[in-house]
């Protein structure tokens, strides 16, 4: 057998195992060393596997990632996504739908410094639905946008996702987490959006919170002070080039428990729960990170991205047709695999593709993110989905996903803006630079 044989076969098997419900990061480590050990020799295998394993888990760059986690959930436990949620509701309430306005604002700032979608749709539903509960809302449109808005941590930097691209590929993290920026804030603003068209059709969805006095709105602003802080500290000393995206982590990471400390809003026993979930979460992405690098240098020796890469750009059709075809493919995937699992899968076998048809790789980056969004809160995987059921278990998985397709067509409409207007994604990080 040739080695694209080896590949495609390879590939066949992961699919199967996948589908049959096996973790994500054994299921590529296993076959990429088994068809390592097939093209080359089984010594080879062994010795890839172990450098990769040593390499991954000793890498420097990777730091950046329970860094960054340790900062959301230090911010979590520290009660300031509630106070971000008081802030947002204190703005927003008195409009109709006006909770969940405010809901997709507290998550778009939690976003900011937590860096997973998952994480800020589990807060978020442990903040705002009790509340939406309690002013009558539709908990169809309560569960939905909370399941919409977690998606949101998953695009507003510092976002987990970008940081693993931005590893795979070799770009810089710094831009990705500046591309992310304008294309988060026009997806915030498009949901609320669509909420408050919703709300005034059909105002039992949503109804309008008590009015608040200017006074009040204006304390309230108090509770988003530390996000400020924090965001600030971490993206303008990059922006300004004090740190690296992995000392601004560091950073972050300090930054936040100063202020819980000078809050003193943290207590131990959050403290350790803090950093038993900061480890899970690390662990899980780190050892997905170290399967795909061993999948990802089998299908290097069999040539199948290459291959690929060149059979594309040699079809007769411009360069946009087969980049939709590609973004199609990650839509109709996310549906089905995780977000992050999807994209490091992929990005070694898309990469050299859409290096070969000439478009920015921070670009790229913005586009399959925003399409693997539309994963999160789509059946039948809908990851998003299944946390907001999880935490109200009075809520089934139909209703919440009920909720979210209008969300879904909301993000529809803005990966069509963000193809058609690239600058949307690209004028920040040119201008910074």
């Amino acid at each position: 057998m040739t080695p694209v044989e080896f590949g495609i076969l390879g590939c066949l098997l992961l699919l199967i195992l996948l589908i049959s419900s096996m973790p994500v990061a054994f299921v590529m480590a296993a076959v990429g060393g088994l068809g390592f050990a097939l093209v080359v020799t089984p010594h080879a295998s062994l010795s890839m596997i172990s450098s990769e394993f040593y390499d991954i888990f000793s890498s420097y760059s990777l730091t950046v990632i329970p860094l960054f986690v340790f900062m959301g959930q230090i911010a979590f436990h520290a009660g300031i996504s509630r106070r971000l949620f008081n802030a947002a509701y204190h703005w927003l309430g008195p409009l109709p739908g006006g909770l969940a306005m405010a809901t997709v604002g507290a998550c778009t700032a939690f976003g900011a410094i937590c860096g997973s979608g998952p994480a800020t749709a589990a807060t978020m539903a442990s903040v705002a639905l009790p509340e939406m509960k309690r002013y009558k809302y539709d908990m169809e449109l309560g569960s939905g946008t909370v399941a919409a808005g977690g998606s949101l941590g998953m695009l507003i930097p510092p976002s987990v996702v970008f940081i693993v691209y931005a590893i795979m590929t070799e770009q810089s993290v710094g831009k990705l987490f500046i591309a992310g920026i304008v294309p988060g804030l026009l997806i915030a603003l498009l949901f609320c959006l669509a909420i408050y068209i919703n709300c005034l059709r059909r105002p039992e969805l949503g109804p309008s919170a008590p009015k608040t006095t200017w006074k009040e709105k204006f304390i309230s602003l108090g509770g988003v002070t530390e996000t400020i802080i924090l965001f600030v500290l971490v993206m303008g000393g990059m922006f300004k080039g004090f740190f690296t995206p992995t000392e601004a982590a560091a950073v972050g990471a300090a930054g936040s428990l100063v202020i819980v400390a000078l809050r003193r809003s943290l207590t131990f026993k959050a403290l350790l729960k803090s950093i038993q979930e900061t480890v899970r979460t690390s662990c899980m992405v780190i050892i997905i990170v170290a399967g795909a690098t061993m999948f990802g240098r089998f299908l290097a020796i069999t040539r199948i991205p290459f291959e690929l890469a060149e059979w594309l750009v040699g079809l007769p059709l411009p360069g946009w047709i087969i980049m939709g075809f590609i973004i199609l493919f990650y839509l109709v995937c996310g549906c089905f695999v995780d977000a992050l699992a999807l994209i490091i899968l992929t990005i070694p076998i898309f990469s050299p593709v859409v290096s070969a048809l000439h478009f920015d790789p921070i670009w790229f980056g913005v586009i399959i993110v925003v399409v693997t969004q539309m994963g999160v809160i789509s059946p039948p995987v809908g990851v998003n989905v299944y946390v907001v059921s999880g935490m109200e278990r009075d809520i089934s998985l139909q209703t919440v996903f009920k909720g979210a397709m209008p969300f879904l067509l909301v993000l529809v409409i803005s990966a069509v803006l963000l193809i058609m207007f690239p600058q949307l994604c690209l004028f920040l990080p040119e201008m910074v630079h």
